[in-house]
């Protein structure tokens, strides 16, 4: 009940974002006018919104600036660093396709969206890091599922946020959200998981966020026997999350990589300097300047 829910209307061209960006500079002017203590909604949601906004248009700009990226990874380091052919990689893919790693919100989430084609920002961000980190699969495989099933798909934001969420850019943090942490903060009495995940329905608060840790006797009487009515994790997450954050770091340490770190920067990092609503990041300004000197002074030479 979240959201504006305006992204599919967008993708299909219902709506035009310039329209969507009038109505919200409009409603951001009559708040303006209204006493804060009756206003419907916070100026800084309002802001927040256009800002999405802008951030739309960045993306698919990255698209078309550089078609490859649907195909390839921002910095080529990482263009083979997931097995994408194996029979195991597959069973893993399938399982996080159709809701059963025995993750219950990652499960919850990847049914809905099957059902709906809808799901908000946070979830995609957290189905994509499973799927990148936990199960280490290919950006490429994972992404081409939820591609599907988005019914708000949009090929310049959806392959850059795959990338980003992946850890494949190499400029952005690495995102590794913990799934289990994910369904206690954002579904507490597990509400969202017995709707999209009914053989869990009977499992009281307790265990809901992780029912392989129910004890044996308990289950016969919850209608749930794990690994029968509902399967047990797909791997330890923690340890997968830590292996997966070692591979990363290996990959960044290899030769070369900084300085193709800095074309992509150069390229695709943001250019909202200071005082214009970006937060300060010095070490990335720094990356950034560096990255255009030395672009600059292959202009210069002769021999490009």
């Amino acid at each position: 009940d979240a959201c504006s829910r305006l992204s599919a209307h967008l993708a299909f061209g219902n709506i035009s974002m310039r329209e969507v960006v009038h109505a919200a500079y409009y409603k951001r002017v009559t708040l303006s006018e209204i006493p804060k203590e009756q206003r419907d909604y916070d100026l800084r949601a309002v802001d927040a919104f256009i800002a999405r906004l802008h951030w739309h248009c960045h993306f698919i700009q990255k698209l078309e600036d550089e078609p490859s990226v649907e195909h390839h990874t921002f910095h080529p380091a990482f263009e083979n660093a997931r097995v994408t052919d194996s029979i195991d990689s597959e069973k893993r893919l399938d399982a996080w396709a159709h809701g059963t790693t025995g993750w219950p919100f990652v499960d919850a989430c990847m049914r809905s969206l099957r059902h709906t084609g809808w799901i908000n920002f946070r979830m995609r961000a957290m189905l994509v890091a499973v799927a990148s980190y936990h199960l280490w699969l290919d950006w490429r495989r994972s992404g081409q599922v939820l591609a599907r099933l988005f019914t708000d798909y949009e090929p310049g934001i959806h392959w850059s946020q795959t990338q980003m969420q992946s850890g494949t850019t190499a400029i952005n943090t690495l995102r590794i959200y913990n799934p289990i942490k994910q369904s206690k903060d954002q579904d507490p009495n597990g509400q969202f998981i017995r709707e999209w995940v009914p053989e869990l329905r009977d499992v009281p608060n307790e265990y809901i966020h992780e029912p392989w840790t129910m004890p044996p006797l308990m289950q016969p009487e919850l209608g749930v026997k794990m690994g029968a009515d509902y399967p047990d994790p797909i791997t330890d997450h923690i340890q997968a999350a830590k292996d997966a954050r070692a591979k990363i770091s290996e990959i960044r340490r290899t030769e070369g990589f900084r300085d193709e770190q800095l074309k992509v920067l150069a390229k695709h990092g943001s250019r909202k300097g200071r005082g214009q609503g970006r937060r300060s990041f010095p070490k990335q300004d720094r990356m950034i300047k560096s990255a255009q000197a030395k672009r600059v002074k292959s202009q210069l030479q002769l021999d490009l």
